[in-house]
């Protein structure tokens, strides 16, 4: 069995002297990323983009998957540094919600590969550890705050995948005569109130409900 990237020294033992560090594959594969997407990174295309041949980068990895786990927690990383913690633990870990949020952002390829649970690196434990910090105050079983902050970066991943998502093409080609509340949903006036934020209404909602 392979062991973990995060258990394994940065380059191999053998082979000539290494030409670039891990952390300049990883950044050169991020770039990448950003500009392309992830399907993009290829062992090849990273190595074209330092100008070296890409048998030269398995000095470093043993495979795409090592490269794609390293990249994740080299953006989780950009999470640093971390909101204060302040006396009401929900505003704090809201603005740790919308840190999450920010990161998706400028990094959109990030969402695909949260999930994989080899991602978890130095950077995510660090990212768990303050959460679980932020939390101590609250008089809630350890599971339920470990399901609370799954759960919050389930709604950050769920926003920043619909932000990302294309526009839907509207409803203005279709005969709405069949769906009369939806008609009157979209030709009722605009509500008086100033509309809410919608990401920290669910955020604190959540939150607030598993950890009760």
């Amino acid at each position: 069995m392979t062991s973990s990237i995060w258990s394994r020294p940065a380059r191999g033992t053998r082979g000539p002297a290494p030409t670039h560090t891990r952390d300049e594959i990883v950044t050169a594969a991020i770039t990448l990323a950003d500009a392309d997407g992830l399907s993009a990174i290829s062992m090849r295309a990273v190595a074209a983009a330092l100008n070296t041949g890409a048998g030269s980068l398995y000095r470093y990895l043993s495979s795409r998957d090592d490269l794609l786990d390293l990249m994740t927690d080299h953006a989780v990383g950009e999470l640093r540094p971390y909101p204060e913690i302040s006396s009401d633990w929900l505003d704090t870990m809201l603005a740790m919600a919308r840190r999450q949020l920010e990161l998706y952002r400028r990094h959109p390829w990030l969402v695909e590969l949260m999930p994989r649970s080899t991602a978890v690196g130095p950077q995510g434990l660090a990212w768990f550890d303050r959460c679980l910090a932020v939390l101590q105050p609250v008089p809630a079983a350890t599971a339920a705050k470990f399901e609370a902050i799954a759960m919050m970066t389930g709604v950050v991943t769920l926003f920043a995948r619909s932000e990302a998502a294309q526009p839907a093409g509207g409803f203005a080609e279709v005969d709405m005569t069949a769906y009369p509340n939806l008609a009157a949903a979209f030709t009722a006036p605009p509500a008086a109130a100033p509309p809410r934020d919608l990401f920290d209404v669910t955020v604190r909602s959540v939150l607030r409900g598993l950890l009760s």
